[in-house]
């Protein structure tokens, strides 16, 4: 529906502005300001009246059938003023034609139309590209599905063809058809799509395993106990739905201003009849004041204030880092008081990392990466990974090691200069039988207390050195929560974590609130919990179970690098993957709303002005506004709004300067 709107839309723009070019080009009133003149010819007199009525027939029919909802709600704005402004013009310079007036509003009525139609096209095009979330949230179900048949041999089928039952063969690397519980293998599955877990979760018979999560290494036989509607992932798709139909119609400004401006119109209007029937008698001279009053109250430059500051403020979060897909998003943001973040791949990295080492005497911590990184340079496993990034970026090389075998569920061994050297947890001590000691198991201690993991290198058969491992905060994290709370915003973690890594990230960070061990559908209530609370609220995520949360909050915004479908439901994405364009997304929304109070007090200021000299207030001292020259304090009006916009590019979005607080990167202006 959105993606039919916002063709029509663009096509009726791009045929009425080409249409409405012999209307300026002819018009008498613009020739006699601009000092040009065009070639006359037998019926160009008809030029500007022909061309404006179809202008008028085929790009503002729209409008006038959108004022319809407005006057049956009785509650009227832009559509109700638009559309009073150009059949009052419509009409009165159709009248003009056969009868002696002042002047006609041609040349108004198609530019009008031309502004607007250009407006719609940009906003159904916005709503066409955020309705796009429930389609990304489809495309994490595989197609095909290989169901084990009853004499063991596998057959492709339809994934939707699957039914509660169904034995499926799930091979490496392959998505799980739909919900199910393991009947045969080991493996690990990534689940972070879903539950937001940042690590891969080890599976074995009796577990359930969630449609749309991605098979590791083994192969899995799952029973399937859940297809269609009743998957997880379904009702995260109706969660995302309902979030979006349910969150509340923000009303624009320029809105509020065109449904006051309407009624201030109509009345002046009445006014200004009652006044000259009474002073003249009704005659032709009553009907061109009553005129010109409905037609300078044309919002052109009401039209451009929100617009234009909406255009130059996308422009210039573009340039820093921002995508903004919601017009009316930094509108919201000015309001914020509560900023709510995931905690994996957010606020973190997403990745296992080497946080502290220990080692006994004698061995050094360049000594035990080096072996560590040695045994494990042929592992794939995410810890191998960890070591040997930690032992990177040491400037610490690798040595050759022999004899590499992987144990499965306890780590791995190698032969390393003639040592038997072994990487794991405490399971591989316990096949061992080896001795902690003393300084080791204390360490093992103080990490357990900080929900860290702990792997321990052993070389011939003693412990001689253990590596803490957790999801690597951020470099930039801790910069952004001083930053926001230096805005006078507090914020809080929503997680699936456990309580005991929730905590101690937030206690890293000086997070205020914290929610821990959150389901997705769990994420999605903590945010309506906040918001019943009063508070406005903006959630900052990267994975498929953030989507409902990010559209549900009052302003969404997604990590860049994050899943297609968190992207797709929020209102701002951050391009650069920096968490701190939350803390310049605040302050450029706080600028643009200035601006936006300015542009519509100048826009409102003309009417304010022009109105009742249109009137005849001023009339019994010889001051009488005539329709060109009212046409020409609203030209004057539109360009005061226009230059105005134009000084939103100066807005400083520096981070606030606080100790421990800088930039990651100069913010850059726009274009």
């Amino acid at each position: 529906m959105h993606a039919g709107h916002e063709t029509m839309f663009r096509r009726r723009f791009f045929v009425s502005t080409l249409l409405s070019i012999p209307v300026l080009l002819y018009s008498e009133t613009l020739q006699e300001w601009l000092g040009f003149s065009v070639p006359a010819f037998p019926g160009s007199e008809w030029l500007t009246p022909v061309f404006a009525v179809i202008v008028f027939a085929y790009g503002g029919v729209p409008f006038l059938r959108m004022a319809g909802p407005e006057l049956r709600d009785r509650t009227p704005g832009m559509m109700t003023l638009i559309s009073m402004a150009i059949t009052v013009a419509f009409v009165y310079s159709l009248a003009s034609v056969v009868f002696p007036t002042q002047s006609a509003f041609f040349w108004e009525l198609v530019t009008l139309i031309d502004i607007m139609l250009l407006g719609h096209w940009i906003e159904m095009r916005s709503v066409r590209r955020a309705s796009s979330a429930l389609d990304e949230l489809a495309q994490l179900m595989p197609d095909t599905a290989e169901r084990i048949t009853d004499d063991g041999e596998t057959e492709e089928i339809p994934a939707s063809e699957l039914e509660e039952g169904d034995l499926v063969l799930v091979r490496p690397g392959a998505s799980v058809p739909a919900d199910g519980v393991v009947e045969e293998g080991d493996s690990d599955v990534d689940e972070s799509m879903i539950t937001g877990e940042s690590t891969p979760v080890g599976k074995e018979p009796g577990d359930e395993v969630i449609g749309g999560t991605v098979n590791g290494d083994g192969s899995l036989r799952v029973r399937i106990s859940a297809t269609g509607e009743e998957t997880t992932l379904a009702g995260i798709m109706r969660l995302v739905e309902e979030a979006q139909s349910s969150e509340s119609r923000t009303q624009a400004l320029a809105d509020r201003a065109a449904g006051w401006l309407f009624y201030v119109a109509l009345g002046a209007a009445v006014v200004t009849a009652v006044a000259w029937t009474i002073a003249t008698g009704f005659e032709s001279t009553v009907i061109e004041r009553v005129v010109t009053v409905l037609v300078i109250a044309c919002p052109h430059a009401l039209g451009l204030a929100i617009p234009l500051v909406v255009a130059i403020n996308t422009s210039l979060a573009a340039r820093n880092g921002m995508l903004v897909r919601d017009r009316i998003a930094m509108e919201r943001a000015r309001t914020l008081d509560t900023v709510v973040f995931d905690k994996t791949g957010t606020l973190t990295e997403g990745e296992q990392g080497v946080v502290d080492i220990a080692t006994v005497d004698g061995v050094s911590e360049e000594d035990a990466l080096r072996l560590a990184a040695t045994v494990e340079g042929d592992s794939e496993h995410m810890i191998a990974r960890a070591v040997r990034e930690a032992a990177d970026e040491r400037g610490v090389s690798r040595e050759t090691a022999t004899d590499f075998e992987a144990l499965k569920g306890r780590g791995v061994r190698a032969t390393v200069d003639g040592e038997r050297v072994h990487v794991g947890g405490p399971n591989l001590l316990s096949e061992l039988e080896g001795d902690v000691p003393p300084e080791l198991e204390r360490f093992a201690d103080r990490a357990g207390e900080n929900a860290r993991t702990v792997v321990y290198l052993i070389r011939d058969g003693e412990p001689v050195a253990a590596f803490a491992l957790a999801d690597v905060v951020r470099e930039e994290s801790d910069r952004v929560v001083d930053a926001l709370h230096e805005l006078g915003l507090e914020v809080a973690m929503l997680t699936g974590d456990s309580e005991d890594v929730a905590r101690a990230v937030a206690a890293e960070l000086g997070i205020d609130t914290v929610f821990a061990e959150v389901l997705p559908e769990d994420k999605d209530e903590k945010i309506t919990e906040l918001q019943e609370q009063g508070k406005s609220v903006a959630m900052v995520g990267d994975g498929v179970n953030d989507a409902p949360a990010l559209t549900r909050a009052d302003i969404g915004i997604a990590i860049g690098s994050g899943t297609d479908v968190a992207v797709q439901s929020a209102d701002v994405i951050l391009v650069q993957n920096n968490p701190m364009d939350v803390v310049r997304l605040v302050k450029l929304s706080r600028a643009s709303y200035r601006k936006m109070q300015q542009n519509l007090v100048w826009a409102a200021g003309y009417n304010v002005f022009a109105l009742p000299l249109a009137a005849g207030v001023l009339a019994p001292i010889g001051i009488l506004l005539s329709p060109a020259v009212g046409a020409l304090l609203m030209s004057l009006s539109t360009v005061i709004v226009a230059i105005n916009a134009q000084f939103l590019r100066r807005v400083d979005l520096s981070v606030p300067s606080l100790p421990g607080v800088s930039a990651p990167r100069e913010p850059q202006p726009a274009d």
